[in-house]
């Protein structure tokens, strides 16, 4: 895991991004403080601020409360004291806001954990951004994932922990966990909450599979059983 002091950015592409995948591109990942964030026109910013902030994009001028959390695409900035923002450069994700983050999440994970999709990939494969809970003495089997992850603290005190050594983890730390990168979390006193982006996804939609496809029914057949009627 690598710790990023406050205001500063980092560029992470091909394979250090997706392994095995070398010409997937690139992201940026930057740690606010203060200053504007802008992003390029042919990128997708996602993130979420601590602090009051103000977020300029297509959507117009909207202010966020501490924990909100975005995504919007083409150019735009983030004014924020303390906060994450990851763009993903050459993709066009759907603009959104949410939040506050909730304490806990939705999706039952591992080892007591949950975890909740705050921002799924619009199309299977895309880039997703989530929140993930520890509970009180959590001790995390260690583990990797095959893309880089990336997040900030939101809640609470914990360590990541790995083959040679640990880090602390409270509020306001931002950070990036390497492609295959051995890790776990623990917490003992204190639940922790933070959050992860991933540049990819193996959960989504599909052209085949969706709701509105599988839920327009002809006769008593679902039009995704029905070739010849469907958009090419």
């Amino acid at each position: 895991m690598r710790m990023m002091e406050r205001g500063e950015t980092v560029v992470v592409s091909g394979c250090d991004l997706i392994a095995g995948q070398p010409d997937c591109g690139s992201a940026i990942v930057q740690s606010l403080q203060g200053s504007c964030v802008v992003s390029e026109d042919s990128g997708t910013t996602y993130g979420l601020t601590l602090t009051s902030a103000v977020l300029k994009s297509a959507m117009g001028r909207v202010k966020l409360q501490p924990g909100m959390y975005f995504c919007f695409a083409g150019a735009g900035s983030i004014d924020s004291e303390c906060g994450i923002a990851i763009t993903r450069l050459g993709y066009r994700g759907l603009s959104s806001i949410g939040g506050p983050v909730e304490s806990a999440g939705r999706l039952k994970y591992i080892d007591g954990c949950t975890d909740s999709l705050l921002i799924a990939p619009p199309l299977m494969g895309d880039p997703c951004f989530n929140l993930l809970h520890f509970p009180r003495n959590t001790q995390q089997t260690m583990h990797t994932h095959p893309s880089l992850r990336c997040g900030i603290t939101v809640a609470g005190k914990g360590v990541a922990s790995f083959p040679d050594g640990s880090v602390p983890l409270e509020p306001g730390a931002c950070w990036f966990l390497q492609t295959g990168g051995q890790h776990r979390f623990f917490t003992e006193d204190e639940e922790l909450l933070v959050t992860a982006w991933h540049p990819d996804s193996d959960f989504g939609p599909t052209h085949e599979n969706h709701p509105m496809l599988n839920k327009t029914i002809v006769g008593d057949i679902s039009a995704a059983q029905i070739p010849e009627i469907r958009t090419r």
